[in-house]
């Protein structure tokens, strides 16, 4: 696969989708270069857009956040994931249910503005449980509650909607020589499907609708934003950034400095990146 830089991928398609978390920024600001690779997308006029699995936060938080670390962007450009549940909540008639989201109050609003009625945390039922992200409350008893949720409501034969906007099972908190990782709300998602299979072995299993990469709602969006098919992904992450991209039959670049270092052999055909990234 050829190796190039992200400013030449970019020249060879119509439009830019760029992951946020290892591609352009880490825990401690903007990775080397970012700054001036989005600033020189904004003076030529590329179109471009940040396809984020991030659904801890409203585009405009993005916004506010991105630019501390130099990044120069507008709402408009961002795609987080936690903006899809607003289609999701339309599509099934769900305006108004009862909904517990795991999350920061970002997410919360989210919700609440996608029609959703978002209840306290402690209530004691709810028909759409959301996990947006791994921060945002007390976890262990949280997460035990929101299971047990979910365990009495199947058990009660009730209708259950469980979404999931970020579907990244981790991610990586700071590069270097000895990086760091950290669980993100997929693993959280998964705990309580576990739970809900082991409790109902001989039931159908119950899952997390996922709407962010590799999912193709999240590629959907961007192509009804950028108005063409003629797309390139830049990501870090194989299994998100890379399968959704060439899932969704477009164009697909892996850095070398996000949460894959390497790409393995014996990888399906879904998950090769079209190109290596090797700078911006």
């Amino acid at each position: 696969m050829p190796r190039t830089s992200a400013r030449a991928l970019a020249r060879s398609h119509e439009a830019l989708l760029l992951d946020a978390y290892g591609v352009l920024v880490d825990a401690e600001g903007a990775i080397e270069g970012a700054a001036e690779f989005i600033a020189d997308l904004n003076r030529q006029g590329q179109p471009y857009l940040i396809l984020t699995n991030d659904a801890s936060k409203t585009a405009e938080r993005s916004v506010q956040n991105y630019g501390a670390f130099g990044l120069e962007l507008r709402a408009e450009q961002i795609v987080t994931s936690g903006s899809l549940v607003t289609r999701y909540i339309q599509d099934h008639g769900l305006e108004g249910a009862p909904t517990l989201v795991m999350g920061p109050e970002d997410a919360h609003a989210t919700a609440e503005q996608a029609g959703a009625k978002v209840l306290d945390m402690r209530a004691s039922d709810a028909e759409v449980i959301i996990i947006c992200d791994e921060a945002g409350y007390d976890f262990l008893p949280t997460l035990d509650h929101v299971l047990s949720v979910a365990l009495r409501r199947v058990k009660k034969g009730l209708p259950l909607h469980l979404v999931l906007p970020n579907p990244d099972l981790i991610y990586p908190k700071r590069a270097g020589p000895e990086p760091e990782f950290g669980i993100a709300a997929g693993s959280i998602a998964g705990i309580i499907e576990d739970g809900l299979r082991l409790r109902f072995p001989a039931q159908e299993p119950v899952r997390f609708v996922r709407l962010g990469k590799p999912y193709a709602a999240i590629f959907e969006e961007a192509q009804r934003r950028t108005q063409t098919r003629d797309m390139a992904m830049i990501g870090d992450q194989l299994a998100t950034d890379i399968q959704g991209a060439r899932s969704f039959g477009i164009s697909a670049g892996l850095v070398t400095w996000g949460l894959t270092d390497a790409v393995p052999d014996g990888l399906p055909p879904a998950q090769k990146p079209t190109h290596i990234i090797t700078e911006f």
